[in-house]
């Protein structure tokens, strides 16, 4: 056998009907990466224009030559190679940017929907450091504007068109509810909506939400080291006592707007959560529920731990230990997979079944991994945001980014504090710039891979 060949076998992953072809075993140069083994595929295919592919092998994506992969893999050019093969994901084309006021430290997104006989379109809701919440319409029209947030806000959620949540540095949940409000509305600054409830139990930032939509369920995640559970109907919690507003004295006039907002609370129910869940040692940075077990959440912290809580009693039923600050976490539900984001600057991959942690690392970033979403229909991608300024996509079974983001404001170097993804929107992220940036992501390719 020519040592300078091996023998392959091209099996496609996909499930488009004109890419079935699952050619004979051939041989071919060891010295083949991705584009000459996509140039043998395409002729094979009889296709009329070149389609770029990528290749797996043993459930891992071939990064440079075969023969890299047989060196790595102490293997010999006498191997059997099969590859499976799959369209590439195309670029995620720059669409356009939304200007803010100040550093977009939140996103969150959503779809079309019908609302009360009413059908909205996709919108995205963004947490702003001057203590705002927005939602911008997808021409970049700023449809509904909340203040009442004292601090920054650092975390929100849609729960249907109409209804969202947002928290922050001030410690307080906000239940939102759109709609007309009355004229003598603080200063007019509060437009289209206000706050129904203040979910309030929290003794310092909170960092992160995570909602439940099938049992009308919330996660929050708070520097005062505690996860919180929530419901998103008020009526389902008691209520706390009102928040003494004190008196106005000699303020500023900064100060005066954010006692005239807390005189504004006192009007509102406070409520307390449902139960608390206690075991974190420092802030917790993460939460989100299993997809999967409604009953199941888990958590991650500054404390180097993810941890995994029993709903329904509480408790803390596993924690692992990291040997570093953990930032982010989402969940690849198709996988079993938790990923989650690090002051180490990468993204480990873990089984939340398992009782040991895993070693599987994505590498590129090179500042903190702050924000993490897994598209819901992609079984294999995974979206990162980083204070190196950029979003990278990665397909999770290479160690390397398929494509990095860059900031179209051309500043470089400003974080990135939050991605989301909407596949009638695509790539939404936001941070230092102060641009809430959408970039294309091809969503046949996402979906085939």
């Amino acid at each position: 056998m020519d040592p300078h060949q091996v023998k392959i076998k091209l099996v496609t992953r996909d499930q488009d009907q004109a890419l079935h072809v699952a050619p004979n075993p051939l041989y071919v140069p060891v010295s083949l990466k991705r584009y000459g083994l996509s140039e043998i595929l395409n002729h094979l295919l009889e296709t009329e224009s070149p389609v770029p592919f990528e290749f797996i092998i043993d459930g891992t994506i071939l990064k440079g030559s075969l023969n890299d992969y047989l060196t790595s893999n102490g293997l010999s050019s006498e191997a059997f190679l099969t590859l499976e093969y799959t369209r590439a994901v195309l670029p995620p084309k720059f669409l356009a940017s939304f200007s803010n006021e100040d550093w977009i430290s939140s996103i969150d997104s959503i779809g079309t929907m019908t609302n009360e006989g009413t059908v909205t379109s996709p919108k995205i809701l963004s947490g702003s450091y001057d203590g705002i919440v927005r939602i911008y319409n997808m021409q970049g029209k700023v449809e509904t504007q909340l203040m009442g947030h004292q601090q920054p806000v650092k975390a929100v959620k849609f729960l249907t068109p109409a209804r969202f949540l947002s928290a922050g540095m001030d410690r307080v949940i906000r239940l939102w509810k759109a709609g007309a409000i009355s004229d003598e509305d603080l200063d007019k600054d509060t437009q289209n909506g206000r706050t129904i409830a203040l979910l309030d139990y929290h003794q310092s930032t909170v960092s992160s939400l995570a909602v439940n939509l099938a049992t009308s369920r919330i996660l929050s995640g708070s520097y005062d080291n505690t996860v919180a559970l929530w419901s998103t109907k008020p009526k389902e919690m008691t209520s706390s006592d009102p928040v003494d507003t004190g008196n106005d004295g000699n303020l500023s006039s900064a100060s005066r707007k954010r006692l005239k907002l807390a005189i504004k609370d006192s009007t509102i129910k406070r409520k307390n959560p449902l139960a608390v869940l206690e075991s974190h040692r420092q802030p917790v940075e993460g939460v989100i529920f299993d997809p999967k077990d409604s009953t199941v959440g888990y958590s991650v912290s500054q404390d180097h731990t993810i941890k995994t809580w029993d709903l329904v009693t509480a408790r803390c039923v596993d924690s692992k230990q990291t040997s570093y600050p953990l930032l982010s976490i989402a969940s690849l539900e198709k996988l079993g997979l938790l990923a989650t984001g690090s002051s180490a600057r990468h993204i480990n991959l873990h089984d939340p079944r398992s009782s040991k942690i895993t070693n599987t690392q994505l590498i590129g970033h090179t500042n903190f991994v702050c924000s993490l979403v897994a598209p819901s229909e992609n079984e294999y991608t995974l979206l990162s945001g980083s204070h190196d300024g950029t979003v990278k996509v990665w397909d999770v079974r290479a160690d390397r980014a398929v494509y990095t983001i860059s900031r179209e404001s051309g500043k470089s170097k400003s974080k990135v504090f939050a991605v989301d993804w909407e596949k009638e929107i695509g790539i939404i992220s936001g941070g230092e710039d102060k641009e809430v940036q959408i970039n294309e992501s091809n969503l046949q390719d996402l979906a085939s891979r």
